[in-house]
């Protein structure tokens, strides 16, 4: 999609696999829309191409109620590029922008805020504000159609400052006023009851959301992944295979939080539930799910390339699809990668439970078997580890790294550098390359990481005939975490094995 007439092509088949790769926008209607928008193809010298919907809004044009180009997936450039712009796109996608300003987001990259603006704009035709004013107005539509909150209420929870620019900004996206955008409910759905805050301990539903995501999705294998490694309080599945139901609690700027997902999939989504303190953590919450359940990945570039290696080939017609997990919580998820490090998936899950009994923050009101938010790092740099089973030299990692978090010398966040932040993880005492690996594939959502020192990883290479692990590698770039976890899938899809 590099040209202008390849992307009109997508536009005239109606091609769902690159909505939210760009948007096109119609100069005869004013109206901007997904490339797998039914309406009749416009023709092509009325149509322009933009990077995202922020660009399309600020050239003065409305979103397609028809193709709702607002709720499709994001692009996968945005996790796989570790420039400023991929990170500046992760980070606003998490609402630093809402709660930090421009001025923090800047500051979290190391540019000025005059720096930042000129790349974003050059590259995408959007700035900062505009980019986090686009992601508002999608919160806002969200909060309009699945609850019955008053407008002012919505405002706030979407991160706006005002009334009047909430009604402004809904009106110049949407060209409906928030009455006729919430009258305009699409498929006749029956709104949540009034909530506010949402919290399940408080009986009340909570905010239901459908999660896009593009191609084919292999949803039992990420909820066989979750489950194989939940922790006691934190997570839980229950239900059968293949209409389980994974929930866990979330800890967010507002308050903690609980979210649930449904393996069960729609079409093209899956439906997801968050019960929140406050409502003004609904686009961080979202965004937060969907890095853990990898729903903004390209299935058909990652497949495309694996399978043009005989060796990866079987696995990948065999898997079509396969996500590669994030996590909700970084912070969580590299202190989970120190502990079990070198362990078997029971045995570092079993350590994980005893840190949550010990040191875990309980909810006010437990829901289901959730009781604890993870401990957060301060906590674990200050506490006595020596009495939950933990070797002595997984303690003295452990707290190192929470230290470094706590502190503030390391950061985890979805705009870190990802080289940087390897490289200072491997500095720390007591954390080798292969937890160093982990937290880069995982908490940083890097989708270009073969963790070669894993031993289903190591198992998998000699049985496909893949041939060492860095001539191998090479050619899965820039998707090798998927080859990761094809590879380490391998060892439960062989008989015998």
């Amino acid at each position: 999609m590099t040209t202008q007439d390849s992307r009109y092509e997508a536009v005239r088949s109606r091609d769902a696999r690159f909505d939210g790769v760009f948007f096109f926008a119609v100069s005869t209607t004013g109206i901007y829309c997904r490339p797998s928008c039914p309406a009749v193809t416009p023709r092509r010298h009325n149509v322009t191409f933009h990077r995202t919907a922020a660009a399309a809004q600020s050239a003065g044009y409305r979103a397609c109620r028809r193709c709702r180009p607002d709720a499709v997936p994001g692009s996968a450039e945005w996790n796989a590029r570790a420039d400023v712009v991929g990170r500046a796109m992760r980070l606003i996608g998490d609402g630093v922008v809402d709660r930090e300003g421009v001025g923090g987001l800047a500051g979290r990259l190391g540019y000025s805020t005059r720096q930042l603006q000129r790349q974003l704009n050059a590259e995408l035709g959007a700035g900062p504000i505009a980019l986090a004013r686009a992601q508002r107005g999608h919160t806002a539509r969200v909060l309009l159609q699945s609850t019955t909150l008053q407008a002012a209420e919505i405002a706030f929870a979407s991160g706006f400052a005002s009334v009047r620019q909430f009604n402004d900004t809904i009106r110049a996206i949407y060209a409906a006023t928030p009455s006729e955008l919430r009258a305009a409910r699409p498929g006749g759905r029956t709104p949540a009851a009034r909530v506010g805050p949402v919290t399940p301990e408080h009986g009340r539903t909570g905010v239901p959301l459908r999660l896009a995501f593009r191609g084919v999705c292999a949803t039992a294998e990420i909820f066989d992944h979750l489950a194989e490694r939940a922790l006691a309080g934190v997570e839980e599945i229950t239900g059968e295979r293949g209409r389980r139901v994974y929930r866990r609690t979330l800890r967010l700027p507002g308050g903690p939080g609980i979210a649930e997902v449904t393996e069960e999939t729609g079409a093209g989504w899956l439906d997801c539930r968050l019960h929140l303190t406050d409502l003004r953590d609904l686009t961080t919450a979202t965004q937060r799910v969907r890095r853990l359940f990898d729903l903004d990945a390209d299935p058909e570039a990652v497949d495309g390339l694996l399978a043009r290696d005989p060796a990866l080939a079987p696995l990948v017609a065999a898997c079509p699809g396969l996500r590669a997990p994030g996590t909700t919580d970084p912070e969580e998820l590299a202190a989970r990668a120190v502990v079990g490090d070198g362990l078997p998936v029971r045995a570092g899950r079993a350590l994980g439970d005893a840190l949550i009994a010990a040191l875990g923050q309980p909810l006010c009101r437990p829901s289901g078997g959730l009781t604890h938010l993870f401990p957060e790092p301060d906590t674990l740099a200050g506490a006595a580890l020596e009495g939950l089973g933990l070797p002595g030299d997984r303690i003295t990692a452990l707290r190192t790294l929470a230290g470094a978090l706590a502190e503030g010398t390391l950061t985890l966040d979805p705009g870190a550098d990802r080289d940087a932040t390897e490289d200072a993880l491997r500095n720390l005492p007591g954390i080798g390359p292969r937890p160093a690996a982990l937290i880069r594939m995982r908490a940083l959502g890097d989708p270009d990481v073969l963790l070669a020192d894993d031993p289903a990883v190591r198992a998998g290479l000699r049985r496909t005939g893949a041939g060492p692990a860095g001539p191998a590698g090479e050619k899965w770039r820039p998707w090798r975490s998927y080859a990761t976890h094809h590879l380490g899938r391998l060892l439960r899809i062989v008989p015998g094995s």
